[in-house]
């Protein structure tokens, strides 16, 4: 096996670790979000990380290798950062801010290990591992996208609203989204 085969795989091994680690992580996500555009943002992404799994497991047969026991630890910190601060807050308006923030940080670092992938994967003249590794970029950089316009129009608007202590327009949503719980002052 080559060195180009070797970076490759070791490459592969450590993205399916990161995405597996992500899935695993998305459940309590999606628990703590309240926003229903958030919640809606994550149960897709779920789906496709899903998809994606498969898609690194196709890849590493392409070239020879399996998915192995290799630890992705960049993703590992980032998953231990988003339940330590999901862990620290109450569900409502700060916590959807801060999953959307935790979301960013962890499809920043997958758009990083895809990108390099593909562009290692054309260098080397593997089209169709460029192709296939593409297509999950894609779904990264889109994922990314959705959360940046959630954050945007809604769910940042309703945090600095609510952190402000200006009234809600439709306060039984918001109680509802916050699970009924409120903050002593």
């Amino acid at each position: 096996m080559d060195d180009i085969s070797k970076l490759m795989i070791d490459q592969l091994k450590d993205a399916y670790s990161a995405e597996r680690q992500a899935l695993r992580a998305m459940p309590k996500m999606l628990k703590n979000a309240t926003h229903p555009a958030l919640k809606q943002c994550i149960q897709m992404h779920m789906e496709q990380t899903e998809g994606q799994v498969e898609r690194i497991e196709q890849a590493l047969e392409m070239i020879g290798g399996k998915p192995g026991r290799k630890v992705c630890e960049a993703m590992r910190g980032l998953v231990e950062e988003a339940t330590h601060e999901m862990e620290e807050n109450d569900r409502g308006e700060m916590m959807d801010v801060l999953i959307i923030a935790a979301g960013q940080r962890i499809e920043h670092y997958e758009i990083a290990a895809y990108g390099t992938m593909v562009s290692l994967a054309k260098a080397a003249g593997q089209p169709k591992l460029a192709e296939l590794l593409a297509q999950t970029l894609a779904e990264e950089k889109a994922t990314d996208e959705k959360l940046t316009q959630v954050a945007e129009a809604e769910v940042n608007p309703a945090f600095i609203q609510s952190a402000k202590g200006e009234p809600a327009e439709d306060t039984t949503a918001n109680e509802n989204r916050r699970g009924g719980r409120r903050k002593a002052s």
